[in-house]
C-alpha cells in the first residue's frame, strides 16, 4: 500500500489531469449500476427500489420464453458471422492499402473507406431500401437483363437477411477499424522490410513473415474484446432493416429487450436479461484473455 501511495506521489500531475475523466467514468458508468438490483426484483416505477424480491426469477422466466432458442440462435448467428467476417476485414483492407505507393492516391481510398462508419443507419436503411426493395435498384438490372422474371424480395425473407444484415456491419465498419491496423503497421521497424528483402523475400513473403507478426498482438486485442461483445449482434439495423416477415430471423437479445423491457414496461425482466447478456460478455473476455495469455503471451491484463 505504501508503495502505491508513492507511486501516486511521484505520478500526481497526471492523476491530477485524470480527474475529470475518472469523475465521469464513475458517474456516468458505475453509479447507474446500483439500478441493476431491480433485476432481482419485481420492480414497479415509483416504488422503492428494495421491495419485492423475488430473486432469479427474472433469469429462469426468460429461459422458459418459447422464443428463447431463437433469439439465442439469431443472436449467436449474427455476432459468429460478423466475427467471422468482420475481424479479418479491416485486416485485408489496411494490407492493401499499405500496398498502395502513391499517397495521394492511397489516402483517397483510406478516406473513402472509414466515410461509411460515420453514416447513421438510418440512412443505411434507405440505401438499403432503394437498393434490394423489390422494386429497387437491383431489382431492375436482373430484370432489365433477363436474369428473372419477377423481382425477389430481399428484404422481407429471412433467409436472405443475415447475409444483408453482415455485409452491411462490415461494409459501415471496416474503414475505420482498418485505421488501428495502419497504426500498428507504422509502428514497425522499417529495417526489418529490408532486411526480409535482401533474404529474397518477395511482397507477399513481407506480409507473411513482418507484416502479420507486426500487427499480431494488436490483432490479438481486437479479438479479445470483440469476443466480450459476441452477444451484441446489433439494434438499430435491426429495427430499421427488419420488419414482421425476418422477425424469426432478426430477434436478438438486444431487441427482445427493447420490447419487453421498455416498449411493455416490464422493466425488471428487461434489466434481467441485459444483465445476463453482460455477465457473460465478462466470462468470454476473462476466459479468452486467459487463453491468449497462455499459448500467444499477449493479453489485455
Amino acid at each position: 500500500m505504501a508503495g502505491l501511495w508513492r507511486r501516486v506521489r511521484r505520478e500526481r500531475q497526471l492523476w491530477l489531469l485524470s480527474i475529470p475523466m475518472i469523475a465521469w467514468v464513475l458517474t456516468f458508468s458505475y453509479y447507474p449500476m446500483y439500478g441493476l438490483l431491480i433485476s432481482f426484483q419485481n420492480y414497479v416505477p415509483g416504488h422503492s427500489m428494495f421491495s419485492h424480491w423475488i430473486g432469479l426469477d427474472n433469469f429462469i422466466r426468460f429461459f422458459n420464453e418459447p422464443d428463447c432458442l431463437q433469439i439465442i440462435r439469431n443472436t449467436l448467428v449474427i455476432s459468429g458471422l460478423n466475427l467471422l467476417v468482420g475481424f479479418p476485414a479491416p485486416i485485408v483492407l489496411a494490407l492493401l492499402l499499405n500496398e498502395l505507393r502513391g499517397r495521394v492516391f492511397k489516402r483517397t481510398i483510406q478516406s473513402l473507406s472509414y466515410i461509411p462508419y460515420f453514416i447513421s443507419w438510418v440512412v443505411v436503411a434507405n440505401i438499403l431500401f432503394t437498393l434490394l426493395g423489390s422494386d429497387g435498384i437491383l431489382n431492375d438490372i436482373l430484370m432489365k437483363l433477363g436474369l428473372i422474371s419477377d423481382p425477389i424480395e430481399f428484404l422481407t425473407k429471412g433467409s436472405y437477411f443475415w447475409g444483408i444484415l453482415v455485409t452491411s456491419n462490415v461494409w459501415k465498419d471496416m474503414g475505420f477499424s482498418a485505421i488501428i491496423y495502419l497504426s500498428a503497421i507504422a509502428g514497425i521497424d522499417k529495417e526489418q522490410y529490408e532486411a526480409g528483402r535482401v533474404d529474397g523475400l518477395g511482397r507477399f513473403g513481407l506480409i507473411r513473415h513482418i507484416t502479420l507478426p507486426g500487427i499480431r498482438s494488436t490483432a490479438v486485442l481486437l479479438l479479445i474484446l470483440a469476443l466480450g461483445g459476441i452477444l451484441n449482434a446489433g439494434f438499430e439495423q435491426q429495427l430499421l432493416i427488419g420488419n414482421p416477415l425476418t422477425q424469426d430471423h432478426y430477434e436478438v437479445i438486444d431487441t427482445y429487450v427493447y420490447r419487453f423491457g421498455v416498449q411493455l414496461g416490464n422493466y425488471s425482466y428487461g434489466t434481467a436479461v441485459g444483465l445476463m447478456k453482460s455477465f457473460i460478455g465478462l466470462v468470454l473476455v476473462i476466459l479468452a484473455n486467459r487463453l491468449s495469455k497462455r499459448y500467444m503471451q499477449s493479453s489485455i491484463f
